[in-house]
């Protein structure tokens, strides 16, 4: 479906995530996505750069590193296998021309605040000084552990932002899930005004169900997309919700009408 949209304002850069939308082709969501006037595709990892590239959108958000989201680097015994993963990954974004890669805290499994922090920390430091000799930032994602992730570790704005000050590198920042944190924490205005700095990316969805942000859930995204600007922030806002409409494209446009303030 093509779809003709008036001139955006500028002042998100928007993307959206490629598994909300895997029951179309990449190429399919691309040609979608830059006729809305999307800039870039979450999630993609190497072996499907090429078809963005020919599309002439950038990866957001690089994947393909990470292990799962339930083991993560909060759990040393996962440490070799991370640090082999994301010393062979980060070259390779940095050579694409890319900035961002995900990661993720894995599970508690037991482990309380402190003790996931050291070892997330102590896992983190192993491979930070390479992401800075190449450009490259490691976002890691805040998600609920409420309904949708339950037990994992990174689940508060408050536990990510310690990491990020104890891991002492600016190429690590957080992944602010709008979604994920509203089912968790709320005071999502306040929050992204308190610890923008240590925010490098932003996910959408609504709430409650992870669907549609329109006006059939509970957040306000202008007025956080309008939080968002005021941080001067320069990244990437992505779509992360799940479609429930008959036209899932319609869908996606009428959201980043809404977030385009």
């Amino acid at each position: 479906m093509k779809n003709s949209v008036t001139a955006l304002k500028g002042n998100i850069n928007h993307s959206v995530c490629r598994w909300c939308f895997d029951f179309i082709s990449l190429d399919e969501l691309c040609v979608n996505a830059k006729d809305i006037g999307i800039k870039a595709i979450d999630l993609v990892g190497p072996h499907e750069w090429d078809v963005l590239q020919k599309h002439g959108l950038d990866s957001s958000m690089c994947n393909g590193a990470e292990i799962s989201l339930v083991d993560g680097w909060n759990d040393p015994d996962c440490h070799a296998t991370l640090i082999k993963n994301y010393t062979e990954l980060i070259p390779i974004v940095a050579k694409a021309s890319y900035k961002n890669l995900i990661c993720f805290s894995g599970n508690r499994n037991g482990k309380d605040d402190e003790t996931g922090l050291k070892y997330t920390t102590q896992g983190l430091q192993q491979v930070l000084p390479l992401a800075e000799k190449h450009g490259v930032t490691l976002i890691m994602e805040l998600l609920n552990s409420k309904i949708d992730h339950p037990d994992y570790q990174c689940d508060k704005t408050s536990w990510g932002v310690e990491l990020v000050k104890r891991a002492g590198s600016a190429n690590l920042k957080l992944l602010y899930d709008i979604y994920h944190m509203q089912v968790d924490e709320g005071n999502i205005i306040q929050n992204i005004r308190d610890y923008h700095q240590y925010i490098g990316h932003y996910h959408t969805a609504g709430v409650p169900g992870r669907h549609e942000i329109d006006d059939t859930q509970e957040l306000n995204y202008p007025a956080i997309m309008r939080a968002i600007k005021e941080t001067g922030f320069k990244g990437y806002v992505a779509q992360e919700f799940i479609p429930t409409q008959a036209d899932p494209i319609a869908s996606l446009q009428q959201a980043i009408s809404i977030c385009d303030v």
